[in-house]
């Protein structure tokens, strides 16, 4: 199997176990009365495997990503782009013919 496999399944599995002890906290800190609303209700078990599957998919690719960028080459300093200016000159721009602003104002005159 090619090592970019491997890397994706094992971040994957991270991903998904990270999701669980996600959700248990929820459960186990009863926030929003979480708790009372999965053991009371006979879809409950359903609500936690949803649940725990969609934050799996979230945490998986964040996961996954992470270790995806986490690879990046190290640069030695700074990049060299074009040179910064540090004075800026005035350029003269010959107006052979009269803006239309101009051409405005003199015709309402």
């Amino acid at each position: 199997m090619p090592e970019l496999v491997k890397m994706y399944i094992r971040n994957v599995v991270i991903g998904f176990c990270i999701a669980a002890v996600f959700v248990a906290m929820l459960l186990w800190f009863n926030v929003m009365n979480l708790w009372g609303l999965v053991f009371t209700s006979d879809a409950g078990l359903l609500a936690v495997f949803l649940l725990w599957f969609m934050h799996g998919i979230v945490f998986a690719g964040v996961q996954f990503a992470w270790a995806v960028m986490a690879m990046a080459e190290k640069d030695g300093g700074p990049r060299r782009g074009t040179p910064v200016v540090n004075e800026f000159q005035p350029v003269r721009v010959p107006a052979d013919e009269p803006s239309q602003r101009e051409r405005q104002l003199r015709s309402r005159r």
